[in-house]
């Protein structure tokens, strides 16, 4: 409890006045950051076995993947996993995202730390909710003790926005319903067919659902990222974006708990203003959805090409991304979306790996070498050596089906939306970037050439997605390996690492409005409300103070998140 001065009090001196003054500016501070373990209004351990009852015992300790690890004695099969990290509710995909490195001494607990570990930026408690009831539970909770709130689906997250210090987790992967319907009907209208999910479901699960109805949807290459989460959130690219959309423009409704721990019904006939914000404005910004529902689309056969490409020199590589630049149109017509990539595997940057993964939809493995083949051509004659050549032809629901993801490894990335224009006019700046790139000592770097086709058609579409992807023909990024026994300095320098190096090269090819994909970008983005959400910011910051006017719900880069300090602990 806050003690509060009786509004008669007298101040016989200027001392006491002055003593009046610093006890209010402490209040204003407190009430001004949320509680923390020691905080006076920090909960006793009597209202956390309260909440533990009120959720059916589902209330846990999170514990660090590093802790978690040693008491399991996990193997190194399961640290590496997407899937066991999705089990645990402290462990995140990119472990960095686990460590206070800026506490004094840093709070660290990696697999390779020492024995005693730190708690981090891992929460204190987690909820491994199964019901709508323990969502609002846990909701109502930090908002009555003033908490920091968290919320993990399966901890795929590349900006480390599905943990926090010193709060409590709402962790979702329990929540695994699929339900298909042809007749899906808002607000009067029959908006057809349609998939409803738990937001614990994650891609892989729903890829292998809706292959025995027979239906498909707009997902990514992943197996643990969860569709009704951060994914659809922040707009959410596919292989069958140039076809159907990004999966932001497939939403058709989200069923939510909002800060005032009400469950509403988000769709364009319901709460249409949170519809919109929730339908590109970025994960964690508006409250924990419990479910959401996807247009779908009847299934098809589809072919998936791979190849791998050896070069010896940066310069081939960029002459290699040159010639593919340069026949990306080519293939505009057969909705194909294409995975490409650049990366070193020899010491001193002497030999590099380039790769090529492209589907094909309603295409056959003929067809698929034959649109491919003006492309290899010219890779070939600029020296690029093809190693590895695989073609697959099935029903894309096996083709996007992934068994797991790559996980615990400690990076960052950076990205930039790259527009169409620049393509069409100087594909040769492509390659120039590359080159740059892997010069500055770039480990890897990737392009989704996903964009353009119904992405740019859905422009018409009223929502918030970042209008960057509706002019823009790939996305691409960076990925910066993280020290994981560095020093602070260390850690510091390749943090800032994109920033300082990198994004100047990105900015030679990201035209004159830079954008990024908010759920594949820098965390330590300068300008993110510009970079993230362009012209829409102002509208998503409004929406923002409506449902959320006490911002319980705050991630890094999400909306309203320039209040608050680096920790979402204090106002700023």
């Amino acid at each position: 409890m806050v003690s509060q001065v009786p509004p008669n009090a007298m101040f016989p001196s200027k001392y006491s006045l002055l003593g009046f003054l610093a006890i209010t500016a402490q209040l204003a501070i407190a009430q001004d950051c949320r509680n923390v373990p020691g905080s006076s209004g920090y909960p006793s351990d009597a209202q956390w076995q309260a909440l533990g009852e009120a959720v059916s015992g589902r209330l846990v300790r999170a514990a660090p993947s590093g802790q978690y690890c040693r008491q399991t004695n996990c193997t190194d099969a399961e640290w590496a996993s997407a899937n066991w990290r999705n089990e645990v509710p402290g462990a995140m995909s990119m472990v960095n995202f686990e460590q206070d490195y800026d506490s004094n001494p840093p709070s660290l607990c990696g697999r390779t730390t020492p024995e005693q570990c730190g708690q981090g930026d891992v929460p204190q408690y987690a909820i491994l909710a199964e019901t709508v009831e323990d969502i609002q539970a846990g909701v109502n909770f930090a908002r009555e003790h003033n908490l920091r709130l968290s919320v993990k689906a399966s901890g795929h997250d590349l900006l480390g926005r599905s943990t926090a210090k010193n709060s409590l987790l709402i962790h979702t992967h329990k929540l695994q319903s699929i339900a298909f319907t042809d007749d899906f009907h808002v607000g009067g209208a029959n908006l057809g067919s349609a998939v409803t999910v738990g937001s614990g479901v994650g891609l892989s699960t729903m890829y292998n659902a809706s292959k025995e109805a027979n239906k498909i949807f707009v997902g990514g290459a992943a197996a643990t990222v969860v569709a009704a989460g951060g994914y659809a959130q922040g707009g959410g690219h596919s292989a069958l974006s140039p076809l159907f959309g990004l999966a932001a423009d497939n939403v058709l409704e989200f069923n939510v708990v909002t800060a005032d721990g009400a469950i509403r019904r988000v769709n364009e006939a319901e709460n249409q203003d949170l519809f919109w914000a929730m339908t590109g404005g970025g994960p964690g910004s508006w409250g924990v959805i419990a479910n959401a529902t996807f247009r779908t689309y009847p299934t098809f056969e589809a072919t998936r090409y791979t190849v791998l490409v050896a070069a010896n020199d940066s310069t081939t590589v960029g002459a290699i991304c040159e010639a593919q630049a340069k026949h990306t149109f080519e293939l505009d017509s057969m909705k194909a979306g294409i995975y490409f990539g650049a990366a070193y595997i020899g010491s001193n940057f002497s030999t590099y790996t380039v790769s090529f993964d492209a589907y094909f939809p309603n295409v056959t493995s003929e067809q698929a070498m034959a649109a491919l083949a003006p492309t290899f051509k010219d890779i070939h004659d600029v020296g690029g050596a093809v190693f590895s050549n695989t073609t697959t032809t099935a029903s894309i629901n096996e083709l996007l089906a992934l068994n797991d993801d790559e996980a615990g490894s400690f990076a960052l990335l950076g990205s930039r939306l790259v527009p169409e224009s620049l393509y069409r006019e100087s594909p040769e700046a492509i390659g120039a970037a590359y080159k740059r790139l892997l010069d500055a000592g770039t480990y890897l770097i990737a392009t989704t050439v996903l964009a353009g086709g119904k992405v740019a058609e859905n422009a018409e579409i009223d929502n918030s997605v970042n209008p960057g992807w509706r002019t823009a023909k790939a996305h691409t990024f960076v990925i910066n390996p993280i020290p994981d026994q560095g020093t602070v300095e260390e850690i510091h320098a390749a943090e800032n690492m994109f920033k300082t190096t990198q994004l100047p090269i990105l900015e030679s090819i990201s035209g004159p409005s830079p954008a990024a994909y908010s759920n594949e970008a820098d965390p330590f983005e300068d300008d993110w409300q510009t970079v993230f959400y362009g012209n829409h910011y102002p509208r998503l910051s409004a929406i923002k103070t409506r449902y959320d006017p006490t911002d319980l719900f705050i991630v890094r880069t999400g909306v309203g998140s320039e209040r608050w300090d680096s920790d979402g602990l204090c106002k700023v």
